[in-house]
């Protein structure tokens, strides 16, 4: 298979733009679903149960309630930049998402630059919620997208910082050989609790989730950068939210939990439970559906644990959010990278 792949790099190309687009919006509806019905659990209420069987079928009603919507722009906006605001929220995501490997080879695209482009292009986003704040002409609106702008670049640089930290450890910026750094010498989770710790909660913050919701928070802002949105252009906002999601956990998953892999134990376990043995010391069908299952497995705990803090934890008030991000997150974040290269240096000597 992976001989094909480089023998017929145009056919190749157009799979993966395919695979591209179209995984990560067939998990959209599910985690849209997913969400309400864990929110219904966690609040003690019924959830979706009217739409298909216990509710199923509900995110396809809201996708024809949007369309069916009018599409409806109030005077005095910027309609140039009004309308490409949602894109550069849902592109960047959905871009950032190419380079992560979802199994064991399994990358739609491998730049020399790494996961360091992921970073690059997922920060554009913080322009289509400016944008469409400023473009939207609207007060709140324009508070929401001042807000934004400055709660997502506050904590890149922590994120960024942490992500630096996991990246020291395999010293390469190639998230596959960062997966083989793990699986030889043990997740960056239990080497890098720090760093992880950071990077999950800088997590927060870039998707803008509660608790770190103040751009688009209804008790101060009505809804924030997207009030004067409708149809589509209102959905794709929330599709960007929630593919920035799954990019991000499967960030986290790749750089500290590692990736597609799974320790030793657990493999034994699945050998003596189902008699299947896996060793990921040479790529066979067998061994990549087995790492896209491991991968697919963490990724969807860490979307739980999104959906759970957000319908768990109240949204801080915006100077503690400041606060904690350049007062504590930095810092800590730059003497864990220090305290990291000293360490390196010293083992290397």
């Amino acid at each position: 298979m992976m001989e094909w792949f480089a023998e017929n790099p145009v056919l190749s190309g157009i799979i993966k733009a395919v695979v591209l687009f179209a995984v990560p919006m067939q998990i959209v509806p599910g985690l849209i679903y997913f969400e309400r019905r864990i929110c219904a659990w966690i609040q003690d209420r019924k959830g979706p149960n009217r739409v298909g069987p216990i509710g199923a079928l509900q995110p396809l009603a809201d996708v024809v309630k949007l369309l069916m919507k009018e599409d409806i722009a109030p005077k005095g906006v910027d309609r140039a930049i009004y309308v490409l605001a949602p894109a550069l929220v849902f592109i960047p995501s959905m871009l950032a998402f190419a380079i992560v490997p979802v199994g064991m080879d399994l990358q739609v695209f491998n730049p020399n630059s790494g996961v360091i482009f992921a970073i690059t292009i997922g920060s554009f986003a913080v322009y289509g919620l400016s944008f469409g704040g400023w473009a939207s002409n609207n007060k709140y609106s324009l508070l929401g997208g001042l807000r934004s702008s400055a709660q997502m670049i506050s904590y890149e640089a922590a994120l960024f910082l942490a992500l630096m930290s996991a990246l020291m450890m395999a010293g390469t910026v190639d998230l596959n050989v960062v997966v083989r750094d793990q699986i030889a010498h043990g997740w960056n989770i239990w080497r890098q609790p720090v760093g992880a710790v950071l990077f999950l909660v800088a997590s927060f913050a870039e998707t803008n989730r509660l608790p770190f919701d103040l751009a688009e928070c209804e008790s101060e802002l009505i809804g924030g950068y997207h009030t004067e949105y409708t149809s589509m252009k209102f959905a794709m906002f929330f599709l960007g939210e929630y593919i920035a999601m799954i990019t991000m956990s499967a960030l986290m998953v790749t750089l500290f939990l590692g990736g597609w892999s799974m320790p030793t134990f657990l493999l034994t376990i699945v050998h003596d439970w189902f008699g299947v043995a896996i060793s990921f010391d040479q790529v066979t069908l067998g061994t990549m559906f087995w790492s896209i299952v491991f991968f697919s497995a963490k990724t969807s705990a860490l979307l739980f644990l999104f959906i759970w803090v957000r319908w768990t934890l109240p949204r801080f008030r915006y100077d503690q959010l400041m606060r904690l991000g350049w007062k504590v997150m930095i810092p800590v974040a730059l003497a864990n990278l220090a305290i990291t290269a000293t360490v390196i240096v010293l083992m290397e000597d």
